[in-house]
This record gives structure tokens, sequence and C-alpha cells, in this order.
């Protein structure tokens, strides 16, 4: 079963179009990336999905229930993790969590073992009885987490969770929903940060003018690349750049000790590195210039 479907999804206001006939499905234990362009729909397309906004016209099943027909029973196997910080400020961490468990029911015995067990995880339990607005930036993200999974949604939909939060938090964090996802949970991510898709994502779906215009997997994606920029860090400083490599490979100078090469995927690297050893040139590191993703992304939404 999909975890979910979405079928000609369309929501306009008045004559202006938000979505139109949207169309993908999610499958469940699947990490799904979400991308778009500015003005793409995305906000609206979560909102549908989370009966804040109606839709003008479309299906949408959530774990294989029509939100037409039952959204109450559908909202048990979904929750969205927002951009913005939306609990009581002044709430103690512990009672935010808590209380969230009351409203699906699960006993207090069980929430206290839930969100001790998850606030452990997101190194958060220490500051259990702290009230909510003590709390750093990245802490208050990860709170925001704890409380969507105390009744262990089926779907989780993460809108941006590592927004302004710096390389070495970012990876813890891309490490637990790796976790996650791997235990079970169907993850819908949306990020700016497109090296997390080639990190954490099996499936693409990018909207552009309120459509879908690619829904493929990560790994097909990069595929489509036809040429990738490359900084070679070289160990002598402002070394002169021979022809060959100016004229195969578009050569020039990055920066006092790198040089940037344009690789098409046809290339070998085996054959650049040959180059560069015929004429005495010593790398010491190389890197991608720009994220593949991003070039792709903006490629198909221009």
């Amino acid at each position: 079963m999909n975890a979910l479907e979405i079928n000609n999804l369309h929501k306009k206001y008045g004559e202006n179009h938000v979505l139109k006939w949207v169309s993908f499905d999610i499958k469940s234990w699947d990490f799904f990336a979400l991308l778009w362009h500015n003005w793409a729909g995305k906000t609206t397309l979560i909102s549908i999905l989370t009966n804040l906004v109606n839709k003008t016209d479309g299906s949408v099943k959530i774990n294989g229930i029509d939100i037409d027909k039952d959204f109450s029973e559908a909202r048990t196997n979904i929750w969205v993790v927002p951009q913005e910080f939306n609990f009581d400020i002044f709430a103690k961490v512990i009672d935010i969590v808590v209380n969230q468990a009351w409203f699906y029911g699960i006993s207090k015995k069980e929430a206290m073992e839930r969100a001790e067990f998850y606030l452990k995880k997101l190194e958060l339990w220490d500051k259990r009885n702290m009230a909510s607005r003590t709390l750093s930036g990245w802490m208050k993200r990860r709170l925001m987490i704890v409380r969507a999974l105390i009744h262990k949604p089926k779907i989780l939909i993460l809108d941006e969770p590592t927004a302004g939060v710096d390389v070495e938090l970012r990876a813890s964090m891309w490490e637990f929903i790796k976790e996650l996802n791997e235990s079970g949970t169907t993850i819908l991510l949306t990020t700016h940060y497109l090296e997390e898709v080639e990190a954490l994502c099996n499936q693409v779906v990018i909207l552009n003018k309120w459509d879908v215009v690619e829904n493929t997997t990560t790994k097909k994606l990069l595929k489509t690349l036809d040429k990738e920029t490359v900084i070679l860090s070289t160990k002598e400083e402002k070394i002169m750049i021979p022809e060959v490599l100016q004229e195969k490979y578009e050569a020039s100078h990055y920066d006092e000790h790198e040089i940037q090469v344009i690789i098409s995927k046809q290339d070998s690297i085996n054959d650049l590195f040959q180059i560069l050893n015929e004429n005495k040139i010593e790398i010491t590191s190389f890197r991608n210039k720009t994220n593949r993703l991003e070039a792709l992304f903006m490629n198909m939404t221009k």
C-alpha cells in the first residue's frame, strides 16, 4: 500500500492557480524529497494534506484513507514538522510532548516512556523540565520533531528541518532521520539544502509553476547531468594551465591554489589525472564546485 496517493490535485483562488493537476505517489517506508521553485505551491500542498486548506479538485489518500471520507482517521497517520515553532514557549519541554500524546488517547505512563525515549535520542532529556523558550534554535527544532513522533505517525513531513542549523548539528539530525526511516516511518522531506536530498532521499518530485516537472529516483535524476564543475587544489600557486586542459576541460584559475575544470559525463576522470601527471601538476585535493542536484533543479525550473 502507498503511504500517500495524490491524484490530479488542483487548487486555485479565484482565477489564480496555486496547484494544477498534481499527481504522485509515495510508497510506504519511502524517503521522498519535494523540491520546488518559488511560488510553486509547496506550502499549499502540505496545507491540503493536513486539512488547513481545502482543495479545489482531485483526491488525496493517506495510508489508503481518502481524506474526503474520513480525514480524522487519515490525520492520525501523518504529521508535519513545520518551519516555524508553534508550541507554548512558556511550557516545559516534557509537558509539550506529553500533552501532545494526550490528544491521541495515549496513556500518561506510555507517553512518558515515549517522551523519554525520543528526548534522549535527540539530546533533550536533560532539558525536559526547562521552559521551551530557554532552548536554542536547534533544540527547539528537535523538540518539534519529538512532539511529532509521540503518537508514532506512519508518515512524517519534515518541512526544512535543518534550516539555520550548523553543519555538525545537521549531520547528527541526518543520522536520526535516517534511523527513523529505516525503522518504518515514511518521510517526505522539503529542503533548500539540496545536499540532503543526495544524502538521504531515494525519490524526488520537483514542483515548478504549480505542476510536477519531474518525478523520478534521485539516482536517475543525477544521471541526467551532462557536465560537472570540479575544483582542483594544487600544491603550487598560480600554476600555468596547459593548453590541452583549457581546450578539453575549459580549465581556468579559480583561486591562488585552485583550478576549475568542467567534466562531461562521457569523460573519464582518469584521463584528466593522466594529463595532470604528464604536465607535472600535483593535485592535493578536489571537490565539486556546486551541488549536482542543485544544477539539475535550476535547469528544470527555468
